[in-house]
């Protein structure tokens, strides 16, 4: 069973999702709907990720219509804090699929806070 989006994930999506573009706002409006079903890596569980936050994602496509097509990612931003960390969010036909988050000196295992987002 998918888990529910984690606070600081769900935070993370505002923020990066922020704005009045359509896209955005229809990305944004599927949060709510968002469950986690896998983790760093494959999503398997076999541990051949890095151990970082980075969640996949699956849309209740019932629930809430898919964005207009766009390319992927649809935003991405870099944090200040961590200074070398970045995060972007992927869909897959129109549905958030991913939200990813890297750094060139290792996993970031906690999502940062969302006031360190800058575009």
């Amino acid at each position: 069973m998918p888990d529910p989006l984690p606070q600081a994930a769900t935070a993370t999506l505002n923020a990066l999702l922020a704005g009045p573009d359509p896209v955005r706002s229809a990305l944004r409006a599927q949060i709510p709907h968002a469950r986690v079903t896998g983790r760093c890596g494959c999503g398997c569980g076999c541990g051949c990720g890095c151990g970082c936050a980075t969640l996949d994602l699956t849309v209740d496509h019932a629930a809430v219509p898919p964005a207009p097509l766009h390319g992927n990612p649809a935003a991405d931003a870099w944090y200040a804090v961590p200074d070398d960390a970045g995060v972007m969010a992927f869909t897959d036909g129109g549905y958030l699929s991913r939200l990813e988050i890297h750094s060139a000196s290792g996993p970031v295992t906690a999502w940062p806070e969302p006031d360190f987002l800058k575009r």
